[in-house]
């Protein structure tokens, strides 16, 4: 390499990694303690912090009985996203009229990545570069995201998937409302029965409601035990991580170790799902 060159990104080491997340090295996955043989469910209220009361499994907050806008009942709506393949679910995001999203949005961005992915990552909405590329997470917290992944050994698009809880972008690039993260549900509910991932990790308090409802502040559910519900995954309850949105920490720096703390906790709870056998498809 001569003078002047910049590095090859594909070289970075871990440490180098963790200095672009803003962390010092010392940042290391901790010793976890022994949980024999455990379900992770019950792995995930092991790691919460001593006395912290346990965290019940939570259901989804899906769109209630009503007539959306395109005028079909939400129930039937719902019936129909539940029953598409990953070739309808992509055709019925792009022809969705169901809520006012769809009037300013270049195109609906379904997500990216490997449809059998154990990992599954979940954002709030497309921005402005998301709407005009149609994949999420692109631009400067895409490739925070994309550092963070590297730094527990992942990569994008390789037993990865990332989604978010709406498909096309709110104007101006603000937050998702409620009522369009309800509108959208069926579309992500679908996604991940379709994907059936060992874990899900919810990047910012918009997928938290998305998925798991409102339940406080994103400070305050971080490090707690969720499961996303067997039930509506077609297979095993899934275990569910609460961390930052990499939007926000390009905004905070001093809460970037805390989302290493976060990806360190997932990927302790990735092992143990890896050691129980997934059911049948």
């Amino acid at each position: 390499m001569s003078a002047g060159t910049p590095p090859d990104e594909t070289a970075l080491t871990r440490a180098q990694l963790l200095r672009e997340m803003g962390l010092s090295p010392q940042w290391k996955l901790r010793a976890q303690p022994s949980v024999g043989r455990m379900t992770p469910v019950l792995i995930a209220e092991a790691s919460v912090e001593q006395g912290s009361p346990p965290v019940a499994a939570v259901t989804a907050s899906f769109a209630t009985p009503g007539v959306s806008a395109s005028g079909a009942s939400v129930t039937d709506r719902e019936q129909q996203i539940a029953d598409l393949d990953w070739d309808g679910l992509r055709q019925g995001v792009a022809d969705c009229r169901a809520c006012g999203l769809c009037q300013e949005r270049r195109q609906a961005v379904l997500g990216v990545g490997d449809t059998s992915a154990d990992w599954l990552f979940i954002g709030e909405g497309p921005g402005a570069e998301e709407d005009a590329r149609g994949e999420p997470f692109v631009g400067a917290a895409g490739k925070l995201l994309d550092a963070m992944l590297t730094a527990i050994d992942l990569k994008r698009g390789s037993d990865v998937y990332i989604a978010n809880a709406v498909k096309c972008r709110p104007p101006g690039n603000r937050t998702p409302e409620a009522a369009e993260m309800a509108v959208c549900a069926p579309y992500l509910r679908r996604q991940i029965a379709l994907i059936r991932p060992r874990l899900i990790v919810l990047l910012g308090r918009a997928a938290v409601h998305a998925v798991l409802g409102e339940l406080g502040s994103l400070a305050s559910l971080r490090g707690k035990p969720f499961v996303y519900p067997a039930a509506e995954s077609d297979g095993q309850a899934i275990p569910v991580v609460v961390t930052y949105h990499p939007a926000y920490l390009l905004r905070s720096m001093p809460d970037k170790a805390k989302a290493w703390e976060d990806l360190c906790r997932a990927r302790t709870l990735m092992r143990t799902a890896k050691a129980v056998p997934s059911l049948p498809m």
